[in-house]
């Protein structure tokens, strides 16, 4: 048809060589009516074009937009329609060159080149009726005193009332001034071991402080909202900040309140430790001499040894000159579950030296059961990030070099390298954390605000100026400025018109963070070493209801887990024959739980609940709503498991707890006997007076008498058995600790 057309063209033209084809295209070329004719005939196609979030257009990429359109300004005929969305207002991209005066440039040429309209709308279907109020008086003040431009008072459909709140602000406490007065703190003049004590930055501290309380406080929030009915979880609350480093240790202290949380923001694939650790077993088996990263390995859920185990390794290797791997080679050390520690590190090391990367690490994901081990040992609210994780590792391993030619050595340089984005995993109930920048199009019904009182940004040093208006095709001026607080004077200017926009892009991102909040928006800061009055909280605070988080504690209900990743049985490879010189490692972690269904007694997870206060040794808040979470119980029976779990730690059996009494201890002890493989509650071996070398099997029961039970007679006597067929000639005892305090002895039996 373009041809038919173009031949058309022609004869109106009165061109006489009707075949010259090239001949008239060069001509067309030169001529814009007919250059543009063409041009439309090619567009044909495209009837619309939309473009949403324009404020986010930079000066480079509105040139190429506009050089397109530019060929429809006063031209007839049949165009597209050309529909820009956007709002200056949420510009928040100026690390990208985007600019609100690139999008006003393109509104004055739709309106005036392809006779557009400009429409606006101030009202929103999203945020409550409080926080709109907010955002009209931090902005409406902002326009008046700091010529914040472009805002008008905005109105919403919304009908609930809403809530704007802030916590109280965390101190920063006055550092004590060196009696030698040299101008230091105190702290500083001291000598500290780094081996020992980690080195605490004050800012580090104080993001702690800070997240420790903002975690209180949505524990306090979640609880309140179970309390009173209400169908909300973690996933409607989300927590922004100016930089992702504020939010990690939100992060921490929301896991420590077993609260589901991740980081939506972006980051690197190496930076996630479960990676790291796979990069470590494949450095060491790559580099055999490389002692460290074997060392990660071995504490690893890979192998899961002891702190013990790896200072014997240390000390060996004082003695000897030869590697950790050489010395594993000669020591036979086993994991807890029975495998050779040697055997498995020299299998893998021969996969990785004879098969391609990708075929190797699946090869060792398999052999070693790699997902179950760090399934079982992460959390539950990181399990699916985990495992997402660890199979991204595999995918990179097929993507460097198109998985044909990269050699082991390459592709741990690569991981280690970087660049390699983690797998986004959102978790269905879990609290969000991003970065403003990032939260940009999402909303919440509650948002929390964090370092909402930093200081105004530094000058830069060596960096670049471009002053570039969006109606020019090329920039006015580029410099290459080295310091920002003594520019050259043919830079002043520019630089004045730099610090302004980014003074209106602070309070954009301020709108940003504000506008995501559908009916509360919270406020957090940190105590700065000099207010500048035009903070977001020096703006927030005065408008701002006072909130006063707790502790989180037994009075509040359970928080809400993520999805978990039920992991009913993991396999560890055939069964193993318990040897008599094999003397248990370190405690092994459950590699099981039950299955406890909300029809289940409610006795049965009062005593699984039990266990597991046991198992962790742990008796605080923290531990005893993990508890009860886990298996489902409401706060007066996770309290009631904590008391059982109480009775039995500080009966009559509160010795099984004394250093001073035990020269072992282990919780949760897995042997293979006659093929099964049992879980002992508890072993120790007693080393005081006239119990030396004795050892103890211990079975917490619920029950109150247990030796009424026949099958839990039997049970324990069978433990007993394994226990002396792995120590043959040595004293075992077995008993039962009950949950009212009691210590039931089995008696002795001669044969076993």
């Amino acid at each position: 048809r373009l041809i038919e057309e173009f031949s058309g063209l022609k004869r109106e033209r009165g061109w006489v060589d009707m075949n010259d084809v090239e001949r008239a295209a060069l001509v067309m070329l030169g001529d814009p009516v007919l250059s543009g004719w063409v041009q439309e005939r090619l567009d044909a196609r495209i009837k619309h074009v939309l473009i949403d979030e324009f404020q986010d257009t930079n000066p480079l990429q509105w040139q190429a937009l506009r050089g397109w359109l530019s060929a429809y300004a006063g031209a007839g005929g049949q165009r597209p329609s050309v529909f820009l969305v956007g709002d200056p207002k949420q510009s928040i991209y100026r690390f990208r060159r985007a600019e609100p005066q690139v999008f006003q440039a393109a509104q004055a040429f739709v309106r005036d080149g392809l006779g557009g309209d400009l429409l606006s709308c101030d009202h929103t279907r999203r945020n409550a009726r409080s926080v709109v109020d907010s955002v009209n008086q931090v902005m409406g003040q902002a326009a008046q005193s700091d010529n914040y431009p472009g805002f008008r008072s905005h109105t919403t459909d919304s009908t609930q009332v809403g809530l704007l709140c802030k916590l109280p602000q965390t101190p920063r406490p006055i550092p004590p001034r060196n009696p030698t007065d040299d101008g230091m703190p105190a702290e500083n003049s001291g000598w500290r071991d780094s081996l020992r004590t980690p080195r605490e930055l004050p800012e580090d501290s104080l993001r702690a402080q800070e997240a420790r309380q903002a975690a209180a406080w949505i524990a306090q929030l979640l609880g309140d909202w179970q309390a009173q009915g209400k169908d909300l979880g973690a996933a409607n609350i989300m927590v922004l900040s100016r930089k992702r480093a504020g939010l990690l240790p939100l992060q921490d202290e929301l896991r420590q309140l077993q609260i589901a949380a991740y980081v939506g923001d972006k980051c690197d694939l190496i930076e996630c430790c479960e990676v790291q650790d796979v990069v470590a077993l494949l450095d060491a088996l790559v580099s055999p001499q490389h002692d460290l990263a074997l060392a990660r390995a071995l504490k690893s859920p890979l192998f899961d040894l002891d702190d013990s185990v790896l200072v014997s390794l240390a000390l060996a290797r004082r003695d000897q000159p030869l590697s950790w791997f050489e010395l594993l080679q000669k020591l036979k050390l086993k994991t807890h579950d029975g495998r050779g520690v040697a055997a498995d590190l020299i299998r893998w090391k021969g996969w990785l030296d004879t098969l391609p990367p990708h075929d190797a690490l699946q090869a060792i994901y398999t052999d070693g059961d790699v997902l179950a081990r760090f399934a079982v040992a992460a959390p539950p609210s990181q399990r699916d990030a985990v495992l997402a994780n660890l199979r991204a590792v595999l995918g990179v391993s097929l993507q460097l070099g198109g998985g044909r030619y990269a050699t082991p050595y390459a592709f741990v340089r690569a991981l280690k390298a970087g660049g390699v984005l983690a797998p986004p995993v959102a978790a269905s109930q879990a609290v969000r954390l991003l970065t403003v920048h990032g939260a940009k199009g999402l909303e919440a019904h509650t948002v929390l605000l964090l370092d909402t009182d930093s200081p105004e940004r530094k000058a830069e040093t060596m960096g670049a100026l471009v002053d570039w208006p969006g109606e020019l095709p090329a920039p006015v001026r580029f410099v290459f400025l080295a310091s920002e607080s003594h520019p050259p004077a043919c830079a002043v200017e520019a630089l004045f018109a730099e610090r302004r926009e980014r003074e209106r892009e602070e309070l954009n991102t301020l709108y940003v963070a504000m506008t995501r909040a559908r009916h509360t928006l919270a406020v957090s800061s940190i105590e700065p070493y000099q207010s500048t009055g035009r903070s977001w909280w020096s703006r927030l605070a005065p408008l701002a209801d006072d909130v006063a988080p707790g502790e989180p504690g037994l009075n509040q209900a359970p928080m809400p887990l993520a999805d978990g990743f039920d992991l009913k049985v993991l396999p560890l490879g055939p069964p193993r024959a318990v040897s008599a010189d094999a003397r248990p490692g370190t405690p092994g972690v459950a590699v099981g739980l039950a299955d406890v269904s909300p029809s289940d007694p409610v006795l049965v997870r009062l005593g699984l609940a039990m266990h597991r206060l046991l198992e962790w040794g742990d008796g605080s808040i923290t531990a005893i709503r993990a508890a009860a979470q886990e298996f489902g119980l409401d706060v007066a029976q996770g309290a009631q498991a904590a008391a059982m779990a109480e009775a039995i730690m500080h009966g009559e059996g509160a010795w099984a707890w004394d250093p001073q009494v035990l020269s072992w201890a282990g919780n949760e002890v897995t042997l293979v006997y006659c093929g099964q493989t049992l879980r002992l509650d508890r072993l120790v071996q007693r080393r005081d007076l006239g119990h030396d070398g004795h050892w103890w099997v211990l079975d917490y029961k619920s029950a109150t008498a247990p030796l009424q039970q026949p099958g839990l007679v039997a049970q324990l006597r069978q433990y007993q058995r394994a226990v002396q067929s792995a120590y043959p000639g040595e004293v075992v005892h077995a008993a039962f600790l009950t949950a009212l305090g009691a210590m039931v002895v089995l008696e002795k039996q001669n044969e076993f």
